[in-house]
């Protein structure tokens, strides 16, 4: 959420930087609900006082010849009539302060002067390429295909027991799947110091609505049909950054580089209007898993972090030998939350394009202010408001399907990046049934 104090002092200039978003601020919707809660609260602050007038008035009245018991009843009876308007005031102020917020909870994080203009995504800026293409002999089969001859990807089935855009996978691609998770977690724990966390996969709406999920996203999300509010987590990154909800880190549990994390877990999307979209095969489910990164520093240590982050999720590509590119997002395909994004995308010789396997953003102090998760900055003794980032390094089945692609082989065998091969038992290669 934004600093409301920030909006107030200079809502034109929030509405210039959100229209790089193609975002409309309402700036009139904003000033009158900005003057509705002020007018409540001053209202409130009249009655207080008048409640602290009247209540010395006895003696007063007592001297100007009224006996004690008919000054007693008749400041009684104004502090009666003050206590019924200050409960109207207090509510109105109420009301007027969640019309506000509300309204503040829909309202995206400022981008930074450093994300592209632009409203689609053709408009996002190929900042690297890493990795050559590879040049096939023969025609490049998709995952589907490849799975199939594996006899190890069944969406067929994945839709009897469940429904569309649900998949089985079984023998050596369930293996490769695994492999592939194990290996990256080792390489962000062994490596490069992540705390691995293992978090529940059902959350709460207060989890929800800390990392922006909620209200604007509440189609798609998964909600479950219980008593209470509860969701199938769309992203690892809203458990694990609500670990720091309602917190305050003293510096030294920060630690040099601030708190970093890595978690693998199912994600569960409704997929609301994409439908028509990537309905063949694995690239868009309602249920996949990644591996997650999620990184909380202090503000100063933020751009460096998005960085570091990227360049973690770079590495499990690299690592595996796959083709991808790294993209600078424009303002109009930023994530509600997110103030600047960098997309990796892999090279799909099924498909012959490049496509998203990994989205790394910074949210800067935007998802904090909304769980209060704070820290304590030693140089002045008092909390203010981490910086949070995450990304996806790497969403697994997306890499499992340029795994197959990239690494196929004419006769329909698929080989198995060094990488990976400790990870499943020794084979080399996964050979057609």
């Amino acid at each position: 959420m934004l600093d409301i104090r920030e909006v107030r002092k200079d809502p034109q200039t929030v509405a210039q930087a959100l229209a790089k978003r193609g975002f409309v601020f309402d700036e009139e919707t904003f000033a009158a609900l900005d003057a509705r809660r002020k007018a409540a609260d001053m209202s409130s602050q009249q009655l207080l006082a008048e409640r602290k007038s009247a209540s010395k008035k006895i003696g007063q009245l007592v001297g100007e010849g009224m006996s004690v018991d008919d000054a007693k009843a008749k400041v009684d009876e104004t502090l009666q009539e003050i206590a019924q308007r200050l409960t109207e005031a207090e509510n109105e102020a109420r009301q007027a302060q969640d019309a506000m917020a509300e309204f503040m909870a829909g309202v995206p994080n400022l981008p930074d002067a450093e994300v592209p203009e632009g409203l689609e995504e053709d408009d996002n800026v190929v900042l690297a390429h890493w990795g050559e293409v590879p040049e096939l002999s023969f025609e490049a089969l998709d995952h589907v295909d490849l799975g199939k001859g594996l006899a190890g990807i069944d969406s067929d089935l994945g839709s009897k027991i469940t429904g569309s855009r649900f998949t089985v996978l079984q023998g050596g691609v369930a293996q490769l799947h695994r492999a592939l998770i194990q290996f990256m977690l080792d390489l962000h724990t062994a490596e490069n110091g992540c705390m691995e966390v293992n978090v529940p996969y059902i959350v709460n709406a207060d989890s929800m609505y800390g990392t922006g999920q909620l209200p604007k996203f509440a189609e798609e999300a998964f909600r479950l049909d219980t008593e209470h509010e509860f969701y199938l987590i769309p992203t690892a990154e809203v458990p694990v950054t609500n670990m720091a909800r309602d917190r305050i880190f003293e510096d030294e549990e920060l630690g040099e580089a601030g708190l970093r994390f890595a978690c693998h877990s199912p994600c569960f999307r409704s997929e609301a209007g994409s439908y028509g979209r990537d309905t063949r095969g694995m690239i868009r489910q309602h249920q996949f898993e990644k591996v997650e990164l999620v990184f909380m520093v202090r503000p100063t240590q933020s751009e460096a972090a998005l960085e570091a982050l990227t360049e973690q999720a770079e590495e499990v590509l690299r690592r595996l030998a796959l083709p991808y590119r790294k993209v600078n997002l424009c303002g109009g395909d930023l994530g509600f939350s997110a103030r600047r994004t960098y997309d990796l995308e892999v090279w799909l010789p099924g498909q012959g394009k490049y496509r998203e396997i990994s989205s790394c953003s910074n949210f800067g102090d935007y998802q904090a202010r909304r769980m209060q998760a704070r820290w304590r900055n030693p140089a002045t003794g008092k909390p203010e408001l981490l910086h949070t980032l995450n990304g996806s390094a790497l969403a697994v089945g997306r890499t499992l399907v340029a795994v197959l692609e990239n690494y196929q082989r004419e006769d329909g065998s698929v080989a198995v990046p060094g990488a990976l091969q400790p990870y499943m038992s020794g084979q080399t290669e996964l050979l057609p049934r």
